[in-house]
């Protein structure tokens, strides 16, 4: 193997390093479940649950990890211990933590029905929820996996610089519990709804440079803007209820057509 010899860097080449660390504020998650079951039984109630609103009201995620398992060998040479890799160990859960609407508590409706359509909770079976008799019969695993994933960018996203978009994406994922949200008369404080996701694994996507189409077409369908500048161009709000920025209203508008790139303030 090879070893690079100490080399002697310029202050320019030791800054252009370390003044440009990534954040933690600028991410996207996108969590859906589009299985044909699922969207007859949600109009059945009469549940109106905006999937692509919902990405954009998550507050926090983690990125994943895994790790190595590995089984150790003694050899013949005194203080010799090997260590051989034979499987790759994933978290097997992520929590999602979003923000609740006032609307109509769109997170907590959606995991909730997410739930109820695992455990074979019907339209017709919530007249029976009550009843001492009341069973359930929990549906096959293919019926109820979803699709996850959480991409990372920068708050520099631009086609014209190139910059690089990290992706996971995650295999069998499915909700695996609603976590408690307290609620009291003290102090008033955002209600927020956190969902702890399983998955088998995941991987992450090679996706090309620049910027997110499904982010561009969530914010477009949620502020109702259609035509020229959501099909060409990205304006992200700073909105901390987002996932980015500060609580200032500042703007960066990306326009693909023009390669330009603008901020200011509304």
């Amino acid at each position: 193997m090879a070893i690079i010899p100490p080399q002697r860097k310029s202050i320019s080449m030791v800054k252009a390093q370390l003044l440009n660390p990534a954040t933690t504020s600028h991410f996207q998650v996108s969590v859906s479940f589009l299985e044909g079951g699922f969207n007859q039984y949600r109009q059945e109630l009469g549940l109106n649950l905006d999937q692509g609103r919902l990405n954009i009201l998550c507050s926090d995620a983690s990125l994943p990890g895994s790790a190595f398992a590995t089984s150790e060998l003694n050899n013949n040479i005194p203080g010799i211990r090997e260590r051989h890799v034979y499987r790759r160990n994933y978290d097997d859960s992520i929590d999602l933590t979003f923000y609740c609407d006032a609307d109509q508590y769109l997170p907590i409706r959606f995991f909730e029905a997410w739930m109820n359509y695992i455990s074979g909770m019907t339209s017709a079976g919530y007249n029976r929820v009550k009843n001492e008799d009341f069973h359930y019969r929990v549906k096959f695993p293919r019926q109820y996996r979803g699709n996850l994933e959480i991409t990372k960018f920068e708050k520099n996203l631009d086609s014209r610089r190139q910059t690089k978009i990290l992706t996971y994406k995650f295999v069998n994922c499915f909700p695996l519990a609603i976590n408690s949200m307290p609620v009291s008369y003290d102090q008033s404080q955002l209600l927020k709804c956190t969902a702890r996701m399983a998955y088998s694994r995941y991987f992450i996507e090679d996706r090309p440079r620049g910027v997110i189409p499904r982010f561009l077409n969530a914010l477009g369908s949620r502020g109702g803007r259609q035509g020229p500048e959501f099909n060409n161009g990205l304006e992200v709000p700073s909105n901390p209820a987002f996932g980015f920025g500060s609580e200032s209203d500042n703007f960066v508008r990306i326009d693909s057509r023009l390669g330009e790139r603008r901020s200011g303030t509304r």
